[in-house]
This record gives C-alpha cells, sequence and structure tokens, in this order.
C-alpha cells in the first residue's frame, strides 16, 4: 500500500510547481505568439494580420542589428567569463592565504543589483569626469579619452565588458567548486609520473570537471540571451541602436512604440533563437562527449 500511495503523493506534490511554471511562462508564451498575428496598441481592437509582423521584423534593419548584439554578448560572455572564471578557479584552488578574501570579492559582483551595477559603470565610462579617461589622463593617454557609451563605435564593446564583468564571479565559484570534487589520488598520480603544473593542470583537472564546463557555456549561452536590464539602465539600447538586443528592442516596440503585435512577434523570435542557438550547443556538447 505504501509502494501505491507514494506515486500519488510525488504527483500531487508536483502540482504547485507545475501550475506556478504554467501560469507565469507557457500561458505568456502562448499569449505572445497570439499577440504577434495581431495589429494592437494596446487600446483599440485588435486586428488579426497573419505573418505581416513576422515578414516586417525580418526585412527590419535594427531587428537583425539587434540580432547581432546578442550574438556578441553571448560570444563575450562564453570567451569572457567561463575562460576568466576557470582561470581564478584554478590560481585560488591552490593554498593561497587570503583566499577566503578573494572568493568573497570575485562574487560580489553576482549578488549587486544589476541596477547598480549599471550606474556605477556608466558613471566609470562618464566622458567628463569619469574614472576610465581620469586614468588615461594620468597615464599620459589622455588622447584616447572619449564618451564610451556615447559613440556608436565604442558603446557596444563598452557593455561587453560589463557585461562579463558582473558574471565573472558565478562561473568562478562554480568552477572552484567543481575543482574540489578532483580526487587527490589522481593528482598524485600525475605527479609521481612526472607531470608539470600546466600538464596536471590541461591533462588531468580540467579534464577532470569538464561535464561541469560544457553545463556552464549552457548556462552562459541562455543567460546572455536574455540581456536587457544592464543594457536598458546604461544606454536604453542608444546611441542609434548601436548597443540594441533582442530584448531592450522588444521592449522599446512594444511599451513605447505602442506596437504590442510587433513587439511580441520579437518575443517568439527571441525564443526561437534561443532554443535553435541552445539546442546546437547541446549537441556539439554530446559529440563531444562521445
Amino acid at each position: 500500500m505504501h509502494l501505491l500511495k507514494s506515486p500519488w503523493k510525488m504527483a500531487i506534490g508536483l502540482i504547485p510547481p507545475l501550475l506556478i511554471y504554467l501560469i507565469f511562462s507557457i500561458i505568456p508564451i502562448l499569449i505572445s505568439i497570439y499577440y504577434s498575428f495581431m495589429s494592437w496598441d494596446g487600446f483599440s481592437e485588435m486586428q488579426f494580420i497573419g505573418f505581416e509582423n513576422y515578414v516586417e521584423a525580418f526585412k527590419d534593419s535594427t531587428f537583425w542589428r539587434s540580432v547581432k548584439n546578442n550574438i556578441l554578448v553571448v560570444l563575450a560572455s562564453v570567451i569572457g567569463q567561463i575562460s576568466i572564471g576557470l582561470t581564478l578557479a584554478l590560481l585560488l584552488n591552490q593554498k593561497l592565504k587570503g583566499g577566503k578574501f578573494f572568493r568573497t570579492i570575485g562574487f560580489l559582483p553576482v549578488v549587486i543589483s544589476t541596477v547598480v551595477i549599471s550606474i556605477t559603470w556608466r558613471m566609470i565610462y562618464n566622458s567628463e569626469d569619469g574614472m576610465l579617461n581620469n586614468f588615461l589622463e594620468i597615464l599620459q593617454l589622455d588622447f584616447l579619452a572619449q564618451n564610451w557609451l556615447g559613440n556608436p563605435d565604442t558603446a557596444m564593446y563598452a557593455i561587453l565588458i560589463t557585461v562579463i564583468w558582473q558574471f565573472i564571479g558565478l562561473y568562478f565559484i562554480i568552477f572552484l567548486s567543481a575543482l574540489q570534487t578532483v580526487p587527490k589520488e589522481i593528482l598524485e598520480a600525475a605527479v609521481l609520473d612526472g607531470a608539470s603544473e600546466l600538464q596536471k593542470t590541461f591533462f588531468v583537472t580540467i579534464p577532470a570537471i569538464k561535464n561541469v564546463i560544457l553545463v556552464s557555456i549552457v548556462l552562459c549561452i541562455s543567460g546572455s540571451l536574455k540581456t536587457f536590464d544592464l543594457i536598458y539602465v546604461m544606454t536604453n539600447g542608444g546611441p542609434a541602436h548601436s548597443t540594441e538586443v533582442m530584448a531592450t528592442y522588444m521592449y522599446s516596440e512594444t511599451f513605447s512604440g505602442l506596437n504590442y503585435g510587433y513587439g511580441s512577434t520579437i518575443s517568439v523570435l527571441i525564443l526561437v533563437f534561443s532554443l535553435i542557438l541552445v539546442m546546437i550547443t547541446t549537441k556539439i556538447i554530446r559529440i563531444r562527449q562521445d
């Protein structure tokens, strides 16, 4: 009897989280798909227009610019956050003085509000009295000083540096936790075989946490595709849409442009691109594992 009741208890226990997921994830997605086939300003009556919003999106140069910027964010995040986080984890996995202090400092940006981080970095990039331009002047490199967030040629790169910095600590902690699970016997055997520190790192330690690294890459990609608040506070997608990503463009079209149908279309395309990118990454990971 106990065995028969157990599955029912598990099923009943799953109902609340499933309802929450349904209400806050699945239903909004279905509503967005429905709106994407409509022309609606949020006030007047909806008009069914079929795939016109999708056709407009594929012809929209600003939309494709936002896609390009999103890809840049993904690449910068994977290359920057994963590689720097792994390097820091390898360094602090050694018995160093003040290790706990550096771990705390490394993880601090992750727990700070994104709005606070955005305002802080906007002040650093300030063209008049920002820390970056002042530092360049101290180094006698004042000819490099400029309006970093106001220049379309440099604004996106300034954003990417902030994005990388913000989440290094997350992957640093993940990798550090994984490194501490590597069996000491394997490392000791490598030392007995005459392996140097570099050889031990690249041929023993990193392969031992390969699965954690691959999962972190998937998390990094999925998180990067949802980038919104940091860019919205720092530049609001400007100047001249140079820092626009899909999420900020969707927001501006929906709530500033009062074009709910087109905004919903962009949100659906964000979902599609995210699924495609994550599926491709997962496929590559499976091939590598085989």
